[in-house]
């Protein structure tokens, strides 16, 4: 198997062995990307969801850890949970795995 990046969000979202994570004492966490020198800066929720791609969980499986994390959050999780990943995917921050052709 092998890892894609840069495509829409994928159903179970790996994330880039390179990326680097900066946690800042105002809430928002730097995503730093070496393999495109490309940075992203994220929200607390944002931040979630970087830590709970694991290559393992679906994008359904992290959209409902991110409710029951935060129960207020508006009906749109999935959705935007979704579009983050969508985000992350187009700047190499996260992958896909691939079947190797042999």
């Amino acid at each position: 198997m092998g890892i894609r990046f840069g495509i829409p969000a994928p159903e179970v979202p790996i994330p880039n062995p390179a990326a680097v994570q900066e946690v800042g004492t105002d809430g928002w966490t730097l995503l730093v990307n070496p393999d495109t020198a490309g940075a992203m800066a994220v929200n607390q929720t944002g931040a979630l969801i970087w830590k709970l791609i694991d290559g393992r969980r679906t994008t359904g499986e992290i959209a409902a850890a991110v409710r029951d994390r935060f129960p207020d959050a508006p009906d749109t999780v999935a959705e935007d949970v979704r579009a983050l990943l969508t985000k992350l995917a187009e700047e190499g921050f996260v992958g896909e795995e691939i079947p190797l052709r042999g």
